[in-house]
């Protein structure tokens, strides 16, 4: 089973946001005491974190969908739902995140860089919050809002200073193993090394991280080999170091050859620009003549090191088996590091940039589409959106709030500027989630029969009988009482039986 995986595709669900309640306060003496629900709970985001213990995205390759817990509903008594807890999910230092089409929404560098991949809905305002001097006592409340849905990818791309890169069986590994406390996987057959392995080495007071890179073949760049999948890891390198083995009995083989062609195939690979990449043919680079230990090879390294010199490449006969040369290594390399650290240009953090809308910004437009079933007006907008979403189309209440929301935000002028008349179909909202109506000027419900939208008459009617009329209307409904008997009476007297229903 594999235990290092560099890419990986999440499927996120944002919670929801909670509902709205729609209660009235009730208590002895006092039957309609105003409205008291409360607000839903805001729905949980989802947040990609860097996380120091994580190094790998072998987790989200298992597991890769992923949803945060829902908002709470609100309710009476003016109790507001709990909202959802944020799902966090640790990511490796160094993670890019993009879409399926490629664009990158974030690049994660640093213990604690963060992006919130997909947010939670809003909940939904109780009767309580809808409340106002015109609107005393709402019968209707609002839904929590859906959360987002996002399909993102993970790359992992690994945060190392020195990439040792060569033909498989160069060396690599070995390398790494003596210079740091690495324990990479050691074998005499090619492409051994089928995963990055990082190291530390310190020398003298400079520390660094060294990568060993699955080994390159022609053609790499265009996807040959592992070369294609693990380039990207040396993309954040200060240094490339080209390990070429010298007692290699392969034919067409040497030392000038091997550097020629791996120096193609990292000309060829474009970095990511988007990410501040920059031309790895543009990087520092170091020639490791390895495996020293073999007088053939030395000699070999002796007889190219000149021509490779005149290159303005600097060179270093190294054996990793007999421990030849790494010291001067080391220091060489933590020395390159050291100054491209200094030259490190420092990134400021982003400033925050202020966009107030436009004076004549409507917040919506209305656009006119020719369909297989007729002509339709689409209403876009994200205050249309949203309220629409929090709308619940079972109460006719909810229905005319939802049309004064919009009439007042200038949807019925604008879908008469559009030419939609009366019966005409309307959308609001996206393609893939759009509520559809029959569009009439005066949208009317059956609430307003009942009076003023938003308001209960019994709540206007103030005036408290006192003992004398209370008296009054006991007496009044005992004679009507009375009456009725002696009508029941006179009529069975007379021999009229039939009860009257």
């Amino acid at each position: 089973m594999a235990t290092f995986v560099d890419r990986a595709v999440l499927h996120l669900t944002a919670g929801n946001g909670g509902h709205g309640c729609a209660s009235v306060h009730r208590e002895k003496f006092k039957p309609l005491g105003g409205p008291d629900g409360g607000n839903g709970g805001r729905g949980g985001d989802i947040v990609l974190r860097v996380d120091p213990q994580v190094t790998t995205l072998l987790e989200y390759h298992h597991g890769p969908h992923r949803t945060a817990t829902n908002g709470r509903p609100g309710e009476g008594g003016e109790r507001n739902g709990a909202q959802g807890e944020d799902l966090v999910l640790g990511v490796p230092d160094g993670t890019v995140i993009s879409t399926r089409d490629g664009e990158v929404l974030a690049d994660l560098v640093g213990t604690g860089a963060e992006y919130v991949a997909a947010r939670g809905g809003r909940g939904g305002l109780g009767n309580k919050a809808l409340a106002s001097p015109r609107r005393k006592a709402p019968g209707f409340a609002l839904l929590g809002e859906p959360g987002e849905t996002a399909e993102v990818v993970l790359e992992l791309k690994t945060l190392a200073d020195v990439a040792l890169v060569g033909f498989p069986s160069a060396g690599k590994s070995s390398l790494v193993s003596v210079v740091s406390a690495a324990k990479p996987k050691i074998a005499d057959y090619p492409f051994t090394t089928l995963v990055p392995n990082l190291g530390v080495v310190t020398a003298g007071g400079n520390r660094f991280t060294i990568a060993d890179v699955p080994g390159l073949i022609p053609g790499a760049s265009q996807g040959k080999g592992l070369g294609l999948e693990f380039l990207r890891h040396v993309e954040r390198c200060h240094v490339l170091v080209h390990v070429i083995d010298c007692a290699t009995l392969e034919p067409g083989r040497d030392p000038l050859t091997d550097l020629d062609v791996i120096e193609h195939e990292l000309a060829e690979y474009v970095p990511d620009a988007s990410l501040g990449g920059i031309p790895l043919a543009d990087r520092v680079r170091v020639v490791v003549l390895n495996k020293a230990d073999v007088p053939e090879a030395r000699e070999l390294a002796e007889m190219v090191r000149p021509d490779l010199e005149e290159r303005g490449l600097e060179v270093h006969i190294v054996s990793a088996v007999a421990h030849l040369g790494l010291k001067e290594l080391t220091y060489a390399l933590a020395g390159h590091v050291q100054r491209a650290r200094d030259e490190q240009i420092e990134i400021e953090p982003p400033r925050v940039v202020l966009r107030p809308k436009a004076v004549d910004d409507a917040g919506f437009h209305v656009r006119r589409e020719n369909t297989p079933d007729g002509e339709v007006f689409r209403v876009l907008g994200d205050r249309p959106t949203r309220w629409v979403r929090q709308t619940d189309f079972g109460n006719d209440e909810a229905v005319g709030y939802l049309a004064d929301r919009l009439n007042r935000l200038g949807v019925e002028d604008g879908l008469l500027k559009a030419g939609a008349v009366a019966g005409s179909t309307v959308l609001i909202g996206p393609e893939e989630d759009a509520v559809v109506f029959d569009w009439e000027p005066t949208v009317a419900s059956g609430a307003e029969l009942l009076g003023q939208r938003g308001t209960d008459l019994r709540l206007e009617d103030r005036h408290r009988p006192t003992r004398e009329e209370k008296r009054a209307a006991f007496k009044d409904k005992m004679d009507a009482k009375t009456a009725a008997r002696e009508e029941l009476a006179a009529d069975r007297r007379a021999g009229l039986w039939t009860d009257q229903d």
